[in-house]
């Protein structure tokens, strides 16, 4: 190349770095000509990145700042240490967290030696008394500190959606925060990264095991983490896990995790990632401001690892666990920022899209297992790619294995539909639509890019590269990577005898310190922003009505932002009114019509960028097409061509009969399964809408045209239609017109009120078994009382108070103070429909031998509810900020006018709540927690092992009642 040539290159990136001097900021940027985020990507003199795409939607903006430290940077013999800080990060600074450090300082210095301490003694007893060391002067420490000071400050500038994960590359700080208050969380968050406090250490390790707990019985992680230790035998990935080892988590170091923090949390280690409504320029002037003088780390080092030898034949793994048995296959590619990441990806929708893949047509469709699927996981190292597949009744996990061995097969032979390819990188352009809806999606897409080490370039570049690529580069590709190369897991149905049992601690609730406020805080609180008016939707402007021909309301919502669309039929008639409906829409996706295979159906769908959803509820039945507006006609036409022309399929029908029954078989497996039908027998007694299913008699006796009588039959009742998309309501009412088949005369819904949520006249006990680390409970309360709008606002304000988010009474009493959970809630349920009554409802999940102090503790601060004026202050800010900038917008507006229309309103309710928020009181919450909350009767629900739970302090409660894993299911 000449150097004219070169001249000429460089001439249009020389213009997007050029210094942004006309507005308030001269730094430079960098920009890509094409970019669907129009992002503008800065680097501080520190190292600093700055990620920005500006989105006007909403008066609201999307922050996560990313640092490049996660499990894999865990020294080996504190496995779990950036998972541990990142919990940590919560507890303060030393201006926030604390009413005087200075004088809390020298408590939390002797916390940090006795913990070195106390990880090098092995006696038992000592360990004991170093603990009760621990214990108490913690405990005097806690007198000074201001716990959950940091979500305090987040509910005064508004933020929503506070929260922070760990993964094996990156630890990522979360929050969505008004578009007003910007310089209040740049401020913050400066602080919070630049001076960091180590406090309520011991009691924050606690909710820590508890999530460790969790995991013990998410089956799901257990096989992820063996399939890393399999496929990186030598890398952190497979050597050590985010969550780390109990091991570890018995023998923590402050000391470590500070030395962690110097290393790795500092500016040349980290993004901003941001995406919202901002001025790009005044952003980056406050964040140099705030964050400039963060200093970096010169040495900061490169992980060395050995790199991974071939795998020349199949590793094996078998764990148990108490979920259903399955078989995963994985295979190990190179990491996220290559060309090889990129055609992965294309493997990966070519395998399974859950549409036309292989394994959608091969495999589910021909129901050769219950079920199977396959997704890539790009990670910075190294990529994985992974299959799982779940037997059906009689089937073995080898036999799964073959089946979905022999689909890699055909993708290595070529054996796969010529236009396939294509039909995925539409998938994907319209994919790249609706996540560009929304500022999550965005700012996610830098913070993988900043992980990755990926020039923000080649990541806009992917798709017009991935676009170029031909089949027989993927088959190519597929063969020179999918051998027997692999890790498989043997996930079988059993006993984990390999678990630890971790046992409480003696600890001393901690002081809350609840009405005392740092310096800090006030003048967050105290700081000037520009308000934003809160704008509500109005029913009668925001959407527009209509009438097809033969009668069907219209509700029409243009979509002025992509080229997407959603056509839905509403009826108000479910499975209370007819119980086959779930089951019809199950056999419906298997079926072709007299002119279209099944095959050739999902693939025409695929091509033309469209699906379609038909979702029974129990009192409600929404039946869907969506994506691509140019082919709105298309798949309308195809979806009613299907639903008028099913051809059915007997033995289809028998095999789907024998998974519907291995399927229920299976979730009686599953811990959150169990829970469910336990609270909802609780709330209905045996027959509820979760037990309102075909019996297995009936199942078996089903006939195809039956079956499929009960789809078309629903087309005879009355139904609206809803729309959202690009077209004109006069386009889409004539294409309901043209494709919409209903009968001249439609029938009434005569709505069947089969289940009534049971009254709780008085206490009781209901105790499933679930042999588990953690036992879930939950306490239900129904008096009755039907919907009251008069009701809405201090109800809210009520949940927001006590049981909402992280600043809440319930997560600083049961969390916070006590370390009796990692997660736990209580609210009063607001009715959904005008038949529904308010149900109060608490949830935790804790550790089997705190169940007792657990439920005693809810049962105190339930009923003498802890009162705080600066609490409610901060709850009431929060609410308000939260109405100020929410906007319900889009294919929402739908919904919402849906839901008022369930409560019997013709109006946004959230503007009564605006208006009579500001002038409730805590007097005003005090007097409804007395009426409504206090002194109720409820029905504990309870999931556990018998053996594993102090059962007199349980039937303290009320009298306990057993009720089997098949009362709570119902078969």
């Amino acid at each position: 190349m000449n150097n004219r040539m070169i001249q000429i290159w460089w001439l249009p990136v020389l213009l997007l770095l050029m210094a942004a001097c006309g507005g308030k900021s001269c730094l430079q940027y960098e920009s890509v000509p094409g970019d669907p985020l129009n992002a503008r990507i800065y680097t501080l003199d520190n190292g600093l990145k700055v990620y920005m795409s500006v989105n006007k939607e909403q008066p609201r903006i999307q922050t996560y700042i990313a640092v490049k430290a996660g499990g894999k940077n865990d020294p080996a013999e504190t496995t779990g240490l950036a998972h541990y800080f990142e919990h940590l990060m919560f507890k303060g600074t030393e201006r926030f967290g604390t009413q005087n450090y200075e004088m809390e300082k020298p408590m939390l210095d002797q916390i940090e030696s006795l913990f070195e301490v106390y990880r090098k003694t092995s006696d038992a007893t000592e360990r004991a008394a170093i603990y009760r060391q621990i214990d108490s002067i913690s405990y005097e420490a806690s007198k000074l500190a201001i716990p959950n000071e940091y979500d305090k400050l987040m509910a005064a500038i508004g933020a929503v959606g506070t929260n922070a994960y760990t993964a094996n590359d990156m630890t990522v700080f979360v929050e969505d925060i008004p578009s007003n208050e910007i310089e209040n969380w740049a401020r913050i968050q400066a602080d919070r990264f630049q001076h960091p406090v180590i406090r309520g250490f011991h009691t924050e390790l606690e909710t820590v095991y508890e999530e460790k707990n969790m995991s013990l019985t998410q089956d799901g992680r257990k096989v992820y983490e063996q399939m890393m230790a399999a496929l990186f035998p030598h890398h952190p990935y497979g050597t050590q896990t985010v969550l780390g080892t109990q091991e570890s988590l018995k023998n923590p170091s402050i000391t470590h995790i500070k030395n962690f923090y110097k290393q790795w949390y500092v500016p040349n280690n980290m993004a901003i990632c941001v995406a919202g409504d901002f001025d790009p320029d005044e952003m980056i002037e406050v964040i140099q401001r705030h964050f400039g003088d963060m200093q970096p780390n010169a040495g900061l080092p490169e992980l060395a690892f050995a790199p991974e030898q071939p795998i020349e034949t199949p590793v094996v793994k078998e764990i148990n666990g108490p979920e259903a048995a399955f078989v995963a296959l994985g295979w190990r590619f190179p990491g996220a920022a290559t060309r090889e990441a990129e055609l992965l990806n294309l493997v990966a929708q070519i395998l399974f899209n859950r549409q036309a893949g292989l394994i959608d047509l091969n495999i589910n469709q021909q129901q050769r297992v219950l079920g199977a699927y396959a997704f890539p996981l790009q990670l910075a190292d190294y990529s994985m790619f992974m299959m799982q597949g779940y037997p059906k009744a009689g089937q073995s996990l080898e036999e799964v294995r073959d089946v979905l061995l022999a689909e890699v097969e055909k993708l290595k032979e070529g054996d796969f539909d010529d236009n396939l390819l294509s039909a995925t990188i539409n998938q994907m352009k319209k994919s790249l639509q609706k996540s560009l809806e929304s500022n999550e999606d965005r700012a996610d897409w830098f913070v993988q890019a900043f992980i990755n080490g990926a020039d923000w370039k080649e990541e806009v570049g992917a798709f017009e590269r991935m676009g170029k690529v031909t089949k027989q580069q993927l088959v190519d590709f597929a063969n020179a990577y999918f051998r027997d190369n692999y890790a498989v897991i043997y996930k079988h149905s059993g006993k984990d005898a390999s678990l630890k049992k971790m046992t409480k601690p003696a600890i001393t609730p901690i002081y809350m310190n609840r009405d005392t406020v740092s310096e800090f805080l006030k003048e967050i609180q105290c700081a000037q922003v520009k308000p934003i008016e809160p704008v509500f939707v109005d029913y009668s402007k925001d959407l527009e009505h209509g009438t097809t021909e033969s009668g069907l309301p219209v509700l029409y919502k243009q979509n002025t932002t992509n080229d997407l669309f959603t056509l839905m039929y509403v009826f108000e008639r479910g499975s209370n009114e007819d119980r086959y409906l779930s089951t019809a829409a199950q056999y419906l996706d298997y079926l072709g019509t007299s002119g279209k295979t099944p095959e050739q159906l999902k693939q025409e769908f695929y091509r033309l960028a469209c699906e379609y959803a038909i979702q029974p509820g129990s009192d409600r039945t929404v039946i869907s097409v969506s994506g691509l507006s140019e082919n709105m006609d298309a798949a309308v036409e195809l979806f009613e061509s299907l639903l008028a022309d099913a051809q059915p399929v007997p033995q289809v029908l028998e095999m789907m009969k024998a998974d519907i029954l291995k399927g229920r078989a299976d979730e009686k497996l599953d811990q959150q399964s169990n829970f469910k039908r336990l609270t909802a027998y609780g709330l209905y007694g045996p027959d509820s809408p979760a037990t309102h299913i075909l019996s297995a008699t009936e199942l078996r006796e089903l006939k195809p045209d039956e079956l499929l009588s009960h789809l078309r039959e629903l087309g005879r009742y009355e139904h609206a239609v809803l729309y959202y998309g690009p077209e004109k309501k006069e386009k889409v009412i004539a294409t309901v017109n043209q494709y919409h088949r209903v009968p001249e005369q439609l029938a009434k819904v005569e709505k069947k009120e089969i289940f009534k949520v049971r009254e709780t006249p008085s206490n009781r006990v209901l105790i499933a078994p679930y042999d588990a680390a953690q036992v879930y409970m939950s306490a239900l309360s129904n008096r009755g009382e039907k919907f009251d709008l008069s009701v809405y606002p201090v109800a809210t304000l009520y949940n927001e108070y006590f049981g909402g988010g992280m600043n809440s009474i319930v997560f600083q009493e049961m969390r916070e103070a006590r370390s009796l959970a990692y997660t736990a809630g209580a609210r009063l349920k607001q009715p959904s429909r005008l038949d529904m009554p308010y149900v109060y409802s608490t949830f935790i999940a804790t550790q089997n031998d705190k169940m007792g102090d657990a439920l005693a503790a809810f049962e105190e601060i339930i009923n003498y509810m802890p009162e705080s004026q600066s609490a409610l202050d901060l709850a009431k800010e929060a609410l308000l900020s939260r109405l100020r900038t929410e906007r319900i917008s889009g294919s929402d507006v739908l919904g919402s006018y849906l839901n008022a229309k369930d409560l019997g309103l013709d109006m946004d309710c959230r503007k009564v709540l605006f208006d009579e928020v500001r002038k409730l009181t805590l007097e005003d919450v005090k007097k409804f927690q007395e009426k409504w909350v206090k002194g109720r009767a409820y029905t504990y629900c309870v999931l556990g092992n018998e053996k594993d739970l102090d059962m007199s302090k349980l039937s303290a409660y009320g009298p306990v009642t057993r009720v089997t894993t098949e009362e709570i299911f119902g078969y």
